[in-house]
């Protein structure tokens, strides 16, 4: 049964359309549904989680009413207001739903509970929001091995705490954050690896004078690292290379540093973190044009002032559009939806040019200190260059030295090397391997990563059984 949140105005449509898809109900796809019923367009929001929030506000409304709440920060309990606002806008809401392709038109393929359907809607918002960056090296699948937003993710949803010592590696915001967070509620830190390489903070500064406004982001990060020295827990700076090992599970991990200096500790968990890119994987399948970011070392959906694609009528906001976390999604969510409101008859053309100003002032403010971290925490260049009997697409089991081998083999690009080794054909669809596979690509071949392109991605994008191809017939035969 699908979860309505207030009561759906929908006029001349039938129950399988409306006015407005938006995918995804992190910051960017709550505000632009804000802002798109607020101009009377039916809405409808699918997610593949089970409460709205994303991953920076994962699982708020059951957190918000418990003492976990203050352990999370004060950026996590602004989503309990952000979600309350969401519930209450008249959007139809359908949690637990995976969307597996998108036809020009739009008709969009959904499955939830077990059954598939289709949706037909006029514009599309893709607020899908990132993933963390891939970062394979030797042991990187050995169980007790995760990343570090999935361990944020079992703190915020379960009160999850490893109950032994954890070492953490890797670099960038929300590695501190998830250590304050994990000491807050009662867990140990065995050790950091910092990865951040030596020189990167003079690198940096030339582009703080632009984020001078927002030096309480910078102060709140002191604070964190502050804290976390205080902690009394080894701290090992410019690690360049990492290693696990085990017999069946993580037990031990070696480090070199960028200095040279090697060294081998315990380890029963690990969590590892290097950035954080765009999801692109919807937008690539509609064919929407996108194009190198050189700052924040992946692919972004070309867009308008107003986040539209190549494609008519398909918009991307959120982290999706450029990481920008959610202070910027917001903004991106509403101007957006304000297009869309226009274009569909509902806001006039200067009323939607207004308030977009206001909207892109924020996103600017939001966006002004960007700069200045991703060039702070730009990955290492071994995350891009992994040794070669490392695994680098875990669904196919190919490693690294099988895509160099194949990369010199003329000039092939991704999709050939893709049919030649099968990395990126399993379930994640290149989602672990595609950035992978197109640094090495691009090493071998002694060319620009951004010329090199990604996989092609092709439906479904998620998997889907036979079982519900079949419901899908059976609940809506081909007219």
């Amino acid at each position: 049964m699908q979860e309505i949140v207030g009561m759906q105005e929908i006029v001349g449509m039938n129950a399988n359309e409306t006015d407005l898809l938006i995918v995804g109900a992190g910051p960017a796809g709550m505000a632009a549904a804000v802002t798109a019923r607020s101009h009377g367009l039916s809405v409808r929001v699918v997610d593949d989680q089970p409460t709205p929030g994303g991953q920076i506000w994962r699982g708020i409304e059951t957190v918000a009413a418990t003492p976990r709440l203050a352990r999370l920060g004060e950026a996590y309990r602004a989503g309990a207001e952000k979600a309350a606002a969401f519930r209450a806008c008249g959007a139809l809401y359908e949690p637990d739903s995976q969307l597996w392709q998108i036809e020009p038109g739009f008709r969009a393929f959904l499955t939830r509970e077990g059954q598939a359907r289709r949706v037909a809607a006029r514009a599309i918002i893709l607020a899908t929001g990132a993933q963390e960056r891939p970062a394979p090296f030797p042991g990187w699948t050995l169980p007790g091995v995760l990343t570090v937003g999935a361990a944020q993710i079992l703190l915020k949803t379960a009160n999850s705490v490893p109950s032994s010592p954890v070492w953490i590696a890797g670099c960038g915001p929300l590695p501190l954050l998830y250590m304050t967070q994990l000491l807050a509620a009662g867990g140990t830190i065995a050790g950091f690896l910092d990865t951040m390489p030596r020189g990167r903070i003079g690198a940096a500064l030339r582009h703080l004078p632009q984020g001078l406004g927002r030096l309480g982001d910078l102060a709140k990060g002191l604070l964190w690292s502050l804290a976390l020295k205080r902690a009394g827990f080894p701290i090992i700076r410019h690690v360049a290379e990492l290693r696990a090992a085990g017999e069946g599970r993580l037990e031990s991990l070696h480090y070199r540093t960028q200095e040279g200096r090697e060294g081998e500790v315990a380890a029963e968990v690990l969590l590892i973190h290097e950035g954080v890119v765009p999801s692109i994987h919807v937008p690539l399948a509609l064919g929407c044009a996108v194009s190198w970011h050189a700052g924040q070392h992946c692919y972004v959906p070309e867009l308008d002032g107003w986040g539209e694609t190549s494609q008519a009528n398909v918009f991307v906001a959120g982290d999706g559009a450029g990481i920008g976390g959610a202070e910027a999604a917001e903004p991106r969510g509403r101007i957006a939806a304000l297009r869309v409101a226009a274009r569909l008859g509902r806001l006039g053309e200067g009323s939607a040019d207004a308030a977009a100003r206001t909207e892109r002032a924020r996103l600017a403010r939001a966006l002004a200190l960007r700069p200045f971290l991703d060039a702070l925490y730009a990955p290492r260049p071994q995350v891009f260059a992994p040794v070669d009997e490392t695994l680098v697409c875990r669904c196919e089991e190919v490693t690294a030295g099988e895509l160099r081998a194949r990369a010199v083999q003329g000039r092939p690009g991704p999709n050939q090397i893709k049919a030649f080794t099968r990395a990126g054909m399993g379930p994640c669809q290149g989602r672990q391997c595609g950035y992978t596979m197109a640094h090495i690509i691009a090493a071998a071949q002694q060319r620009p990563v951004g010329e090199v392109g990604f996989q092609r991605i092709r439906p479904p994008l998620k998997p889907v059984t036979l079982g519900e191809l079949a419901s899908l017939d059976e609940r809506e035969p081909a007219a």
